[in-house]
């Protein structure tokens, strides 16, 4: 017997996820961070420009670099705290007006006073430091969970691109501008930074404003127990700090002595390191859409690569190798940098956010030009071969050792991701 078919039921499901770069918040606070990473980058690089036109000197150079890290290290770990107490809007303003004024002063010092090049350098530094954390915890208001892991994916490659790109931008500008007008062009960078973002679409809690606060010390060191809740989260700083310290370290300082006396030619060093950029790149792209079962494997796999940067300088092999390994150096360190962000925004209580993004910049940052100063006399008493050798074990099993940490496999208490 034959029976007429009942229609078929449409079939509903949630709509498809709206791209995160179409939304115009967003891109208005992608467009600011991108602003202000350019115009990190681009500083030292100026002033080495103004090092080789005798507009400063070289222990100046120095001196008014270490000013900069001074000003960014004690500016990050207050400007958590900061964003957390108040608008992290606010500070994202006020700390890139901050940097935005400290240009000029660069320019007027240049050639003129080092000690007002100093204490504009520190002024540099603070607005950069203290932008970082609050740029993030902006990040987790503007951008709905679902879609972080894109946004922070897109940021890196904004990030990435620019210091692919710099390089040859400034020098082109530098062939018709002098060193205090690129100055100037920073000022104006930090002040794209400091105006375009919009307001985060978050709230204080009824009654916050009116609670008393505690002191900056105290809400830092509760920023630290709110860390400490995580284990994840604390063997994925020890291990990144470990990686950028001695690893990166260690490529920075042994890549040129090894393009100089192994291959005879500067070319290798400007390959290697650009081809870390294009790799980060791709790891940044390939993060915005990959999400594994286990994420924080993963991830820690990801940072884990970085060894082979290491592990090429140490062997007498073809030039092509070392440009490949790193490649994946670039794209591993990207592939854990996103998840790793995004779970962070997740998983952290939103009060705190930025308190425990300034501890992440604090320890990774900090402790990177100790690094740097370490591994060049360890070079000198023990030779490059064996530094290289324990930095590239330090890469491959230290972030091995973190992933076995409870709740490291998902980056977090729970298998899922938690919408907050």
């Amino acid at each position: 017997m034959a029976t007429t078919p009942l229609p078929a039921t449409p079939r509903t499901g949630p709509p498809p996820a709206r791209s995160v770069l179409r939304d115009t918040a967003f891109l208005r606070l992608w467009a600011g961070t991108t602003a202000s990473g350019l115009a990190t980058w681009a500083l030292p690089f100026v002033l080495g420009l103004a090092v080789l036109h005798r507009e400063l000197g070289a222990a100046g150079l120095g001196l008014v670099l270490a000013a900069r890290t001074a000003g960014f290290l004690v500016a990050v770990a207050v400007g958590g705290v900061l964003a957390d107490r108040h608008s992290r809007r606010a500070v994202v303003l006020w700390s890139a007006l901050a940097a935005a004024v400290a240009a000029p002063l660069l320019a007027l010092g240049l050639g003129r006073s080092l000690v007002l090049m100093t204490l504009a350098a520190t002024l540099a530094g603070a607005g950069q430091g203290a932008c970082r954390p609050a740029f993030q915890a902006l990040t987790a208001e503007v951008v709905a969970a679902d879609r972080r892991q894109q946004a922070n994916a897109a940021m890196t490659v904004a990030v990435r691109a620019s210091t692919l790109a710099g390089p040859t931008l400034t020098a082109l500008l530098a062939a018709f501008v002098d060193v205090g007008t690129l100055l100037l062009g920073i000022g104006l960078l930090w002040l794209v930074a400091a105006l375009l973002p919009g307001r985060g679409a978050a709230a204080p809690a009824p009654g916050a404003a009116a609670a008393p606060r505690a002191s900056l010390r105290a809400e830092f060191v509760d920023g630290i127990r709110e860390a400490r809740r995580h284990p994840w989260f604390l063997a994925g700083l020890g291990a990144l700090t470990a990686v950028i310290a001695l690893g990166y370290s260690a490529t920075s300082v042994a890549l040129p002595l090894i393009s100089r006396d192994r291959y005879g030619t500067e070319w290798v060093l400007a390959a290697a390191m650009t081809a870390y950029t294009v790799g980060a790149l791709g790891g940044a792209l390939v993060a915005a859409r990959r999400r594994p079962r286990s994420p924080g494997w993963s991830a820690f796999a990801g940072l884990a690569v970085y060894g082979f940067a290491p592990l090429s300088l140490m062997l007498p092999v073809h030039p092509a190798v070392v440009i490949a390994a790193y490649v994946v150096a670039g794209a591993g360190i990207e592939l854990f940098n996103v998840p790793w962000f995004t779970a962070t925004q997740r998983e952290v209580a939103p009060d705190k956010l930025a308190r425990v993004s300034s501890l992440d910049f604090l320890l990774s940052y900090g402790l990177a030009p100790l690094g740097l100063a370490l591994i060049a006399p360890a070079i000198d008493a023990f030779g490059v071969t064996p530094v290289l050798a324990v930095c590239a074990a330090a890469c491959f099993l230290l972030p091995a050792a973190a992933a076995l940490v409870p709740t490291a496999r998902h980056f977090g208490r729970t298998p899922g991701p938690r919408a907050r």
